[in-house]
């Protein structure tokens, strides 16, 4: 757990009371990106381990659980894989479950889930900046449909845009996953973002922005080009090698058998 970050205990209390026992839970969305505001919700997400009697016969227990509280104070939703799904997709491009995984902001975790942080740098590839690339381009069409409205494009789509292109281009550079948008532009000295997130934090995301669309557009399209430049120029391998591979597999056959503990660490 982040020594330095408090958890409200619905928290910890909804991951108590999960159905399945807990590989991890770490908190995702806004406040692992840095920009939380009073009022946003909490996004808990990890991994479950079905008992053995669910995957080997007829009826297969849920490859993914969701669930939503409100209690008026805490507004949470908590989504977990199953380790093998969650593994599988780990082995793919997936930005989301590297970025859950490697979360700093840990509710819950056990020896199973410190051993598959130890696997995941072995299964970055060059390709993880599609999903970073797919993601960014998404969140600037959405800001120019905005644009055409009265409303006007919003500041949360923006933060959006700009951190899932920072994140893509740190991870291809230094192989590294980084969600927190403020530490990401400590390198990147955009001084926009600091208002912006500012604007996000005090629950103003709502108002126009401080600067027309096109104000954003040129660092947004340099930032975009060096990504998809990256793939080029990145250490990171063009497949997840045979053996990383292998060791994955492995950890899902030990934490069904439960030689890896689930127990709280």
């Amino acid at each position: 757990m982040d020594a330095g970050f408090s958890f409200p205990p619905q928290l910890t209390q909804a991951v108590q009371e999960h159905a399945f026992p807990l590989v991890f839970a770490t908190v995702s969305g806004a406040h692992l990106y840095g920009f939380p505001s009073a009022d946003s919700d909490w996004d808990l997400r990890g991994a479950h381990v079905l008992p053995l009697a669910e995957v080997l016969g007829l009826q297969v227990g849920p490859g993914t659980l969701s669930l939503e509280r409100d209690d008026g104070v805490v507004e949470l939703d908590l989504v977990t894989h199953d380790a093998h799904k969650f593994a599988g997709l780990l082995l793919k491009r997936n930005g989301y479950v590297l970025e859950q995984l490697l979360s700093p902001l840990v509710v819950h975790s056990s020896a199973a889930h410190a051993a598959l942080v130890a696997l995941a740098p072995g299964v970055l590839t060059r390709h993880h900046a599609a999903h970073y690339l797919g993601f960014t381009v998404n969140q600037w069409r959405l800001l120019e449909k905005e644009a055409a409205t009265p409303q006007g494009p919003r500041v949360k789509p923006l933060l959006y845009a700009f951190r899932t292109v920072l994140t893509g281009l740190h991870l291809l550079r230094t192989g590294e996953v980084e969600a927190n948008l403020g530490a990401l532009n400590a390198g990147a000295r955009l001084p926009f973002l600091e208002d912006l997130m500012a604007l996000k934090q005090s629950e103003r995301e709502a108002e126009p922005l401080p600067e027309p669309l096109n104000a954003y557009r040129a660092a947004h399209r340099k930032l975009l080009a060096a990504l998809e430049a990256a793939p080029l120029s990145t250490r990171l391998p063009d497949a997840v090698p045979d053996a990383a591979q292998r060791a994955v597999s492995d950890w899902v056959v030990q934490v069904r058998l439960g030689a890896l503990p689930l127990t709280a660490r």
